[in-house]
């Protein structure tokens, strides 16, 4: 009877602990949430009637900038770019149905960029 209570107590204590681990790392990333959030509610349509041709100049644009060693793009361009390329996926699983699963793995890829991430990996090739 007292392991049970010893384990019982070990786990509520446990699962304490970590959900207020996991609360705070959420609280975190609130900011950028907002951000990613307000832009793509404003480019939502407009990344809707994008062409191919429009996409491809916008993704080569991003890959081009976040390339130069010595240009840093600032938060809000990051996760318009990153926001707008995910949010294209959205037209691609409406056009593309078989792959509708890709689409939204991609979408789920790009809108988990993070700046910081970007950030370190900017100081890294320093």
């Amino acid at each position: 009877m007292r392991k049970i209570k010893l384990i019982i107590g070990l786990m509520l204590f446990f699962n304490i602990f970590l959900g207020t681990l996991y609360a705070q790392t959420k609280a975190i990333n609130t900011e950028d949430s907002l951000l990613k959030d307000s832009i793509y509610i404003a480019n939502k349509k407009k990344v809707s009637n994008f062409s191919l041709k429009q996409f491809d100049q916008l993704f080569f644009e991003f890959s081009s900038k976040k390339g130069l060693p010595d240009f840093i793009l600032t938060k809000k361009e990051f996760y318009n770019y990153t926001i707008q390329i995910g949010a294209f996926s959205d037209r691609l699983a409406v056009l593309y149905p078989a792959e509708k699963e890709a689409a939204e793995a991609s979408k789920r890829k790009w809108f988990a960029e993070s700046y910081q991430d970007y950030l370190l990996s900017k100081a890294s090739h320093k």
